[in-house]
């Protein structure tokens, strides 16, 4: 029996475990990938917490997206051909050297994208258009706030409301990280540690769309600075504060709260992950996006690439290299 790494997790609330476990196959739909990179995220460490919305039954390994190398073809798979590289939206499991994944899942990679950013597409850059485009409805010349800027999905925000054309205000803690959301297309920064949020951002003309990744205080304080008919994308709690919202206040602001989570249509309607990475890559071959990748570590390392997120050490993605 041919055996595989894996980074497993046994007990919710501690460190990812390496073990070696059979290499697993694949139904009549799904395609077999031999890992070359996972992109972890602020849903990783919910999930290894056991406070994720999706429960998985331990062990199991995290890693909700990867990059890869089809290895083995379902009886009734036809999309792909062994040897093609793919990013997956694999939902959990990537920090293993081998995944089995519905073909409908996968999306086929250019050349030119790395390894890396590759695997970084999906989660981060796939919601944020998915939210912006195809919820929110985002146009030219409206302004856009972007709570918490400087992470992977807040940076992907800047990157994507600028590509669409909005007047981008990033919101992020500290110099380098402001500076960074302005590298990456911000209008307008403002630097949550050295300014009175509350007050600054009631100054702003308008504000058309707010999105966060954040919840907690900052929600608090973004909602407090809408304007009538702001709309807003409740998108994470990387702050780990789910915020109560106050319906009076939606009421009396017409503001409108937009559920979104990208999860749902990888049973809903997978054709609409399809279309948006499609999206995407029209958005990379243009030079409107491009992940930035701040910490790359190996497989062996990915408990110390979990903790980097958690403790907001990280500036954009961070990915394990699984394989080569």
């Amino acid at each position: 029996m041919y055996l595989m790494k894996s980074m497993l997790l046994n007990s919710f609330n501690e460190k990812l475990r390496m073990a070696d476990l059979p290499k697993p196959t694949c139904n009549a739909k799904e395609v077999l990938i031999r890992v070359l990179t996972t992109s972890l995220n602020f849903a990783d460490i919910l999930m290894t917490k056991g406070k994720y919305q999706e429960k998985y039954d331990l062990p199991f390994s995290p890693g909700m997206e990867v990059c890869g190398i089809i290895t083995l073809l379902g009886e009734d798979s036809s999309s792909f051909k062994i040897g093609q590289r793919v990013a997956a939206y694999v939902g959990f499991g990537g920090l293993s050297e081998f995944i089995t994944v519905s073909e409908n899942l996968c999306f086929s990679v250019p050349d030119d994208i790395s390894d890396e950013k590759a695997a970084s597409l999906l989660i981060a850059y796939g919601s944020t258009e998915l939210a912006l485009n195809y919820k929110a409805k985002l146009k030219s010349d409206e302004t856009l706030l972007v709570l918490g800027a400087a992470g992977g999905v807040g940076l992907s925000a800047v990157q994507i409301g600028k590509a669409m054309g909005a007047n981008v205000v990033a919101v992020a803690r500290g110099k380098e990280k402001c500076k960074l959301t302005q590298l990456m297309g911000a209008n307008l920064t403002f630097d949550s540690e050295s300014v009175n949020l509350r007050r600054d951002l009631k100054k702003l003309d308008k504000i058309d769309v707010i999105y966060d990744p954040v919840g907690g205080d900052q929600f608090q304080v973004a909602l407090a600075a809408a304007k009538p008919e702001t709309r807003i994308l409740p998108i994470g709690f990387a702050s780990g504060e789910v915020p109560q919202i106050p319906a009076n206040i939606v009421m009396v602001k017409n503001i409108t709260i937009i559920g979104f989570y990208i999860g749902t249509y990888r049973t809903l309607n997978p054709n609409i992950l399809r279309d948006c990475f499609q999206r995407l890559l029209e958005m990379w071959s243009q030079n409107f996006i491009n992940p930035h990748i701040s910490n790359v570590f190996s497989l062996e390392e990915a408990n110390l690439a979990l903790d980097i997120i958690e403790k907001r050490k990280s500036t954009g993605k961070v990915v394990v290299r699984v394989g080569t």
